[in-house]
């Protein structure tokens, strides 16, 4: 038996509702065929944006998107993307694929689609290639009422009130595509763009810095010393890349042994945010600032035939496991880290929703995300759960990784990833200062290589927990080899 308390007296942080959310790039097929397909496409749509995606997206309650970038974010200039599309301009992706974009996703298309889904929408600014005018003229343009040159451009477009935006990143990866800028040197044109992103009305920007890449703690500490008082939050990217990125592996066709390779590099993403969270805890004792991971998840071999620049690539039980144990490590920061956004959401990297023209797959991390959702702004309890280590010779990582909530309702809230590819977990848990009457439990469980397909759509998909039991103050649950389980304590 596995020991594992919950202690429902001892309540920690909320958890974030921004922390399940979401990035989509100019990038490949993410944006065009993926979410968006034009009003005219015979593909079922509402101005536009695919039906059946939204759909999707809507019943896992993705709470905030990132767009337009990525890398594609300092290189884009927002007034080519509005107005009537047949006059605005197209332009060379070089970024991503060589492909021409012709601007017909912009600003108005993105604040409809968080209008259909009902989430917030996080908009990345140009710093790299932009100007100080180009990018607080954008926050006028969306978020002004009254009588200016943009709010009068905004109207001339179709759009007669402001919209609300809250948060606004300054730049993206300035450390590399966004400028290969010196972090000394990116605080300095940080403090300066953000001085002119105003509060119009009751709109408030919460201002986000562009923040280190991976273990580059140097970068953090120079953000918190020359920019702190300028900023909300300050973020953070880390990919798990196993291989490396010049000798990635494959997406599929893999072995135990680089199954528990990724699974290791996945769940560094404790020593990396502690590392992060240390420096900001010495010049920010209060934890004023947000910690954001606004770039994670897996990046392989693009799959065979298909352009390498659009980085699709398919996803499996592996991927699960990523998500499954990074959003535990998540929820457990969750005092420091208020928001993340996995990359992407559709048809790049690690997303949760692919696409074939008019048919559409959902992920084995599409299911992580919907056994998820209940952490959404619940409040962290203090748990703890015994951990051996399993893997290869080379490669070692603790077997289980769990978090656990409880709503305003009073219902208590737990998520547990066994990454073991060989041996089930029978768990003995205990709640301490909680009594349950009730306990239901969804899991998701395959073997590590499985995946859906556009002819199995539902090889990998959720089922109710069969091997559950609720005693007083106790409760067993048997967890299978390589899966993710989330159960539901009702009290009385």
């Amino acid at each position: 038996m596995v020991k594992y308390i919950i202690d429902a007296s001892h309540k920690k942080a909320i958890i974030n509702k921004n922390i399940y959310g979401h990035f989509s790039e100019h990038l490949g097929r993410c944006i065009y065929e993926g979410i968006y397909v034009g009003e005219e496409s015979d593909i079922p749509n509402v101005n536009g944006m695919r039906s059946d995606v939204v759909e999707a997206l809507k019943a896992i309650k993705v709470p905030v998107l990132r767009w337009p970038g990525g890398c594609f974010a300092d290189e884009y200039h927002w007034k080519d993307g509005i107005g009537p599309k047949e006059h605005r301009k197209k332009m060379i992706n070089t970024h991503w694929g060589g492909v021409i974009e012709d601007n017909s996703f912009g600003t108005h298309e993105f604040m409809e689609l968080c209008r259909q889904v009902g989430c917030e929408p996080y908009i990345n600014g140009n710093l790299g290639s932009g100007t100080v005018q180009e990018m607080s003229e954008w926050v006028e343009y969306l978020t002004f009422n009254g009588l200016s040159p943009m709010s009068e451009l905004r109207k001339s477009n179709g759009k007669e009130e402001a919209w609300h935006v809250k948060y606004f990143g300054v730049g993206n990866e300035n450390w590399g595509c966004g400028g290969n800028m010196r972090p000394e040197y990116y605080a300095d044109e940080y403090r300066r763009y953000q001085t002119y992103l105003r509060n119009y009305g009751d709109n408030q920007i919460y201002k986000i810095a562009c923040g280190a890449n991976g273990t580059d703690y140097n970068w953090t500490k120079v953000l918190m010393e020359r920019a702190a008082n300028y900023m909300d939050a300050l973020t953070v990217h880390y990919y798990t890349v196993p291989g490396g990125f010049e000798t990635k592996m494959p997406a599929l066709e893999f072995d135990e042994e680089a199954y528990y390779h990724t699974l290791k590099e996945a769940a560094f993403m404790e020593e990396l945010l502690k590392k992060h969270i240390q420096i900001m805890d010495q010049y920010d004792k209060d934890k004023r600032i947000a910690l954001i991971v606004d770039e994670w998840g897996s990046w392989y071999q693009t799959e065979p035939g298909t352009n390498p620049g659009f980085l699709y690539q398919q996803n499996t039980m592996r991927d699960a496991m990523i998500a499954g144990v990074t959003l535990n490590i998540f929820n457990k920061h969750a005092d420091r880290v208020r928001m993340a956004n996995i990359a992407q959401m559709v048809n790049v990297l690690q997303a949760i929703i692919l696409t074939e023209g008019a048919s559409m797959i959902l992920t084995p991390t599409y299911h992580v995300f919907d056994l998820y959702k209940v952490h959404q702004d619940a409040t962290l309890l203090e748990s703890f759960i015994s951990q051996t280590e399993v893997g290869s010779d080379k490669d070692k990582v603790q077997d289980l990784y769990e978090s656990a909530s409880i709503d305003d309702e009073g219902n208590v809230y737990v998520t547990i990833c066994n990454v073991d590819v060989h041996r089930s977990k029978m768990i003995e848990g205990t709640l301490l200062g909680y009594t349950a009457c009730q306990v239901e439990g969804r899991i998701l469980s395959e073997r590590m290589d499985a995946y859906n397909t556009f002819y199995n759509s539902h090889a990998v998909k959720i089922e109710d927990v069969k091997c559950l039991n609720l005693e007083g103050d106790k409760f067993t649950v048997e967890v299978p080899p390589c899966s993710v389980i989330q159960l539901t304590f009702t009290g009385e």
